[in-house]
């Protein structure tokens, strides 16, 4: 079972791909709530160097609010999180899958709101 969708953007800048994913986050009506540069972290709190790691959490509003309307508690899974790392052929982005996220849920009509959320979310990943 696979829990992300992935894509490696070959030969690619870090930075480059960073604002390409917003925009196009953006552009299926995702807004980015949180962003942690994992890289900066790791220096700061561990005095670790890594390869640059970035998480962001994208919010589409709608969707949250439908998929809260049908299961008020799958905030504990919110935002749906983005990762852009970079890797030896490029940059590596990948994105939750929330049918899988969310399937420890019990409830058909939060799985149907998931599967709407993963479309969008592929579409997002192959915008980049």
């Amino acid at each position: 079972m696979t829990y992300t969708i992935n894509r490696i953007i070959e030969d690619a800048d870090f930075e480059d791909v960073d604002k390409r994913a917003r925009q196009a986050l953006t552009d299926h009506g995702f807004g980015v709530l949180t962003e942690i540069d994992v890289k900066a972290t790791m220096k700061k709190k561990l005095d670790k160097d890594m390869p640059a790691y970035r998480i962001l959490g994208a919010c589409n509003p709608g969707m949250a609010w439908e998929a809260i309307g049908v299961e008020p508690r799958v905030g504990a899974m919110l935002p749906c999180n983005v990762i852009l790392r970079e890797v030896s052929e490029g940059v590596e982005v990948s994105a939750v899958d929330p049918v899988v996220s969310m399937s420890a849920i019990d409830n058909d009509e939060l799985k149907q709101v998931a599967g709407k959320v993963r479309d969008m979310l592929s579409e997002v990943v192959q915008a980049i």
